[in-house]
């Protein structure tokens, strides 16, 4: 099984760029050190911490909806409902391990770890 390191979204509310453009569909990366300890040195994490989810957000982001690039201004821009959403997803994919459910192989009666991905539940 391969090491899953991007996980798509759907946003509850979307984001609406400035041609009326509806995008809720993305992507977003696990996070690596540099995406921790870099915004840290930002002038707007220093003054204003509260700012720091909203760079790493832009860092990890790698898509959303048609958008060329998500920036800080994109993250600024979400509904705060979704930037809730984007924490919280955030949070859970880069630190928690995929829970995994112990079955047996109905061929072979081997016991076997299954990954439960909830980020994929109900498709």
């Amino acid at each position: 099984m391969a090491f899953q390191t991007e996980f798509e979204f759907t946003l509850p509310r979307g984001y609406m760029d400035r041609d009326g453009n509806l995008h809720k569909e993305g992507v977003m990366r696990l996070a690596n050190a540099g995406d921790e300890i870099l915004p840290l040195r930002d002038p707007r994490v220093q003054a204003n911490p509260g700012y720091l989810s909203v760079i790493l957000l832009s860092r990890v982001i790698v898509k959303l909806g048609d958008l060329p690039t998500v920036d800080t201004h994109v993250v600024e821009g979400l509904y705060t409902m979704d930037l809730a959403y984007l924490q919280d997803l955030y949070q859970r994919i880069n630190t928690e391990e995929m829970p995994r459910y112990q079955g047996v192989c109905p061929h072979c009666g081997e016991k076997v770890d299954i990954p439960v991905n909830f980020l994929q539940a109900g498709e």
